[in-house]
């Protein structure tokens, strides 16, 4: 096997990688977790640390019951899916990770049909628009609605959070149409941390939740979907018709448990590191940013430079050991994350200010 196998040590001692927060890598915690991991087939629903995993998932969140998916993607599939039959409409912002980011998989492999509204710049939907669009007519020419989706944190509007008492609001506006709410909350544990609420604020307004292990909460790989035992049934089927039935998964599973149970309050440190590096990128010319939507680790800016693009900035922070993201030829995204410290933040800016002299 000697060439097979990769020694060492994974650190950011080499280079900042500020692109996402799905770069974190697995807690020493984790590591000896998946280590020591009690090992069954899950397909059968024989593993016993997956089914500690998604009893711990549904009750931290409120719910009766979760599922483990290997993707934030597939889970929130897999419920659109358990949601809706073909021909109805996902209703959703046009700003949405699911709207923009998810190979239009509700579209290609369940025949639902999407129905994006404007996000406000604070990644809500109005609700006078969500009236129209939830209401049901009697008329074969058009698609029925199925479900309404919304995201939070929101991470096309620079990863705001959604309120409790919107959420509410769209809550019982689908309740008098009759209509699933989900939600995507890949990062619902930095909205509730921002927020200062225990998550089930957030998730009691939403029939189902999708939310990632492997971003902020820094495990290698794994999100779940909790809601009513019923609809997860469902999203147990869809996720095996799509390749997500794992067999021995409590290897995975078990950096979960650490995930929520050892990883979510230290969430505050990446905010705090957000708005460090958004204060400091607001000082250089060329960087617009609105500070007040800098709400949890998602940082992202304007940026006109009379000598340097956005591609060009990037490649030129990329030769000192720093990475971010693009979001268009104008918007660049960085994101703080576990493995990134205050050290890091300041190294940044020194080295953004220098390049923008």
């Amino acid at each position: 096997m000697e060439g097979y196998i990769v020694a060492g040590t994974e650190s950011m001692a080499d280079r900042i990688d500020l692109r996402s927060d799905t770069v974190t890598l697995p807690s020493p915690t984790m590591r000896a977790a998946m280590a020591d991991a009690v090992l069954g087939d899950d397909v059968y629903g024989e593993d016993p640390t997956v089914n500690a995993l998604e009893r711990l998932a549904a009750e931290m969140v409120g719910k009766e019951a979760a599922v483990l998916v290997p993707s934030g993607t597939m889970g929130n599939l897999a419920a659109l899916l358990a949601h809706c039959q073909r021909g109805q409409r996902v209703i959703l912002g046009n700003e949405s990770h699911i709207y923009h980011y998810e190979a239009g998989g509700a579209s290609a492999l369940g025949g639902l049909v999407y129905h994006p509204l404007p996000n406000t710049a604070d990644g809500r939907i109005d609700l006078d628009l969500l009236a129209v669009a939830v209401t049901k007519v009697d008329d074969a020419h058009f698609a029925p609605p199925g479900v309404i989706c919304l995201e939070n944190t929101h991470n096309r509007c620079g990863g705001v959070v959604i309120t409790p008492e919107y959420l509410a609001q769209v809550h019982a506006l689908a309740r008098a149409h009759d209509l699933p709410v989900h939600l995507d909350g890949a990062r619902i544990f930095n909205a509730a941390i921002a927020l200062e609420v225990p998550v089930t604020a957030l998730t009691d307004h939403v029939d189902t939740v999708m939310f990632c292990l492997s971003k902020g909460l820094a495990a290698p790989v794994g999100s779940l979907v909790a809601g009513p035992a019923s609809v997860i049934k469902r999203v147990r089927r869809v996720r095996k018709m799509l390749g997500g039935g794992m067999r021995q998964a409590g290897v995975i599973a078990a950096a979960g448990i650490v995930a929520l149970t050892e990883m979510i309050d230290r969430l505050a440190v990446d905010h705090a590191n957000a708005r460090l590096l958004a204060a400091g990128l607001a000082k250089l010319p060329g960087v617009q940013i609105d500070l007040s939507r800098v709400q949890t680790n998602i940082v992202r800016f304007t940026f006109v430079h009379p000598r340097l693009s956005v591609s060009e900035l990037l490649a030129a922070l990329r030769t000192q050991g720093i990475l971010m993201g693009s979001m268009g030829s104008t918007s660049i995204r960085a994101v703080t994350h576990y493995g990134i410290e205050r050290s890091h933040i300041e190294h940044v800016i020194a080295v953004a200010a220098e390049l923008l002299a």
